[in-house]
């Protein structure tokens, strides 16, 4: 009887940790999803001013 519950024991665990997985694989296929659509947004002209005032400044005084 005692073999029987680890038995179990292992596959209540080894189901918990596949489901934990799965977990783990949608966040990080999302958070990926997330990324892509962050890096292809366009940049706003206000910013693209500003990195070349920047660039100005450091190419001016160095």
């Amino acid at each position: 009887m005692i073999e029987q519950r680890t038995a179990d024991d292992r596959r209540r665990a080894s189901a918990a940790l596949d489901e934990a997985r799965l977990r783990q694989q949608a966040i990080g296929a999302r958070l990926r999803q997330m990324f892509d659509e962050v890096v292809n947004e366009p940049v706003p002209d206000e910013f693209l001013a500003i990195l070349r005032d920047a660039d100005k400044r450091s190419s001016g005084s160095g």
